[in-house]
């Protein structure tokens, strides 16, 4: 993996390098933003907008902030593949992404979510999911700061 092309090019050329992570805090910028803000709806912030109407473009941006930070994180990660695996702050990263994406997929799966786009009020269930997300999503964050610290 390190050897890929792709890799050689940001260990080579500096301003790749930038590009590139540049792209992924961007990624990430627009993943947490959206989720942070889905959450706090979820939590009772933001009451006087629907649901119906926040929630799925929210889910949207989130949903291509993950797609770009996901890319770029791989293409990074493929600079020091080795390095990285040796790190407990990006191991616990991937942890904390993983639950994320779980915690997601359990939320979206249930009749809960469905229910509360519609209109209906939002369930405890619900609202304990946006506590997980919100936190999980702020570790993932940190986790991802700390990668450097730890090198």
């Amino acid at each position: 993996m390190a050897a890929w092309r792709g890799a050689a090019l940001l260990r080579d050329w500096q301003t790749a390098y930038l590009l590139v992570n540049a792209a992924h805090i961007l990624g990430i910028g627009l993943l947490f933003g959206a989720i942070a803000t889905l959450d706090l709806r979820l939590l009772g912030a933001f009451r006087a907008v629907p649901l119906a109407l926040f929630g799925p473009p929210l889910w949207r941006v989130a949903a291509m902030g993950l797609g770009l930070a996901a890319v770029t994180g791989f293409w990074l990660f493929t600079t020091r593949p080795g390095a990285y695996l040796e790190n407990p702050a990006f191991l616990a990263k991937l942890g904390l992404i993983g639950a994320g994406l779980l915690n997601l997929a359990v939320l979206h799966l249930r009749a809960p979510w469905r229910q509360a786009l519609a209109g209906a009020p939002v369930a405890a269930s619900v609202r304990a999911a946006a506590l997980v997300s919100l936190l999980a999503w702020i570790g993932t964050v940190v986790a991802g700061r700390w990668i450097g610290f730890l090198q």
